[in-house]
């Protein structure tokens, strides 16, 4: 399978089935926050499903953060990001929460602009040794708030320092 995605699923479902990050009532009242990439491939994989977790997934708002998609009509709920992407997530902070799933390049924007409160990382046992690394060029210090064992993967949750 290619590093840039496929290869979480070969170690069974228990790391990759329904809600792996405990997103829980934020699918209920946030909105999730996509880069093209994500949203493109999350856009084929969400729709067609109906289990309770593609429900919500499904139901909540998506912005999407791109410059070079002109629609968003494949996934329901989908619409693009006006403006610029710190700006806009600042004024969206305050009025509910955003979840960013996947999408490297938001999270390294958002990091840099000190918005970004949690991060929860899933550690699977694969070592790809190519992509994109999440904190690349930077130091970042983060404080533990809990470790699950999700199947042979690990679930980590991450509060920033700030």
């Amino acid at each position: 399978m290619a590093a840039g995605g496929g290869w979480a699923f070969r170690h069974g479902p228990e790391a990759v089935a329904g809600d792996k990050f405990g997103l829980g009532p934020l699918l209920d009242t946030g909105v999730l926050l996509l880069g093209r990439t994500t949203w493109e491939l999350f856009s084929k994989l969400w729709p067609g499903r109906t289990d309770e977790f593609s429900t919500r997934m499904n139901a909540i708002p998506k912005l999407v953060a791109s410059r070079s998609l002109t629609d968003v009509d494949g996934w329901r709920n989908s619409s693009l990001l006006e403006g610029d992407l710190v700006t806009r997530v600042r004024e969206l902070k305050a009025l509910q929460d955003v979840v960013v799933t996947g999408s490297v390049s938001v999270v390294r924007q958002l990091a840099g602009a000190g918005l970004v409160d949690e991060y929860r990382l899933m550690v699977f046992p694969t070592v790809i040794g190519a992509g994109q690394r999440l904190f690349a060029g930077r130091m970042s210090d983060l404080h533990l708030i809990s470790v699950e064992r999700k199947g042979s993967a690990a679930l980590m949750n991450y509060r920033t320092a700030a």
